[in-house]
């Protein structure tokens, strides 16, 4: 999925996004000190931080299946403890945390369910979960203009992958699947401004993510046609750019 690019790399390129939206996913759960909580898939710390300024580095634990990630987070985060695994089976005992997040994650667990049952599992009973992805499906996601221009020059392709547009889509569904409750899906929606075409471009040459691995598989001739049609689709900058993700918060039973 192209995330072995490194911290630096994800942050130029998603960072700009997702750390505003980390701030209203960690919102979401009305923290109160003396509260622990779980970052799941942490990437760089995005969350993490959030988190840690909420209520400090010894009530935070984080973990990613991407050692790169890790050592950025152990590095920028010291305190936290942070754990190399994948969501799927987490290193930590039931009932841990009061709080588990997973921000942008769960289109990328390779078993969702299993994912989200883990997170209920170290979280107590009371506890809440909370899940953000962006809403590819409707072409309101982070990476969306993208996306259409690859569709103006490639015809038939769609908007990342149909595995990963199938999670968006279900997301509330699958936290019922997991035994989450009282389930709260919202949207938020974050925008940016860009003062010029190539700050909003060049991140998407790091190939980080399903956008920077599909633009870096293209031939030279597709990729500059998917950048002029993108730059034709924003005009002339500064131009804005929202991306709008869903956000689903359940309680533990």
């Amino acid at each position: 999925m192209g995330f072995e690019a490194g911290a630096d790399a994800y942050d130029r390129f998603m960072g700009r996004f997702s750390r505003p939206l980390a701030r209203r996913v960690v919102e979401a759960l009305d923290l109160r000190p003396g509260q622990r909580a779980l970052d799941v898939g942490c990437g760089p710390g995005v969350v993490t931080e959030v988190l840690v300024a909420a209520l400090g580095a010894d009530a935070v634990s984080a973990v990613d299946p991407t050692e790169p990630f890790v050592a950025a987070v152990r590095d920028r985060l010291p305190g936290v403890d942070v754990r190399l695994g994948g969501a799927e089976h987490l290193p930590f005992d039931d009932d841990a945390f009061d709080v588990a997040v997973a921000s942008l994650v769960v289109t990328f667990m390779a078993d969702p369910v299993a994912g989200l049952t883990e997170m209920r599992r170290v979280t107590r009973p009371g506890g809440r979960v909370a899940v953000s992805v962006w809403d590819h499906v409707h072409d309101r996601g982070a990476a969306s203009t993208f996306w259409q221009a690859v569709r103006d020059v490639v015809p038939g392709r769609v908007s990342e992958s149909s595995d990963l547009l199938w999670v968006e889509e279900h997301v509330e569904e699958l936290c019922a699947s997991a035994g989450l409750v009282d389930l709260r899906p919202a949207e938020e929606t974050v925008t940016l401004t860009f003062a010029s075409f190539a700050q909003w471009w060049d991140p998407f040459l790091l190939a980080v993510g399903p956008a920077g691995a599909y633009l870096a598989s293209l031939d030279d001739g597709v990729r500059e046609a998917v950048r002029r049609r993108a730059a034709e689709r924003f005009g002339p900058p500064p131009f804005d750019v929202a991306a709008t993700a869903v956000v689903v918060v359940g309680a533990v039973p």
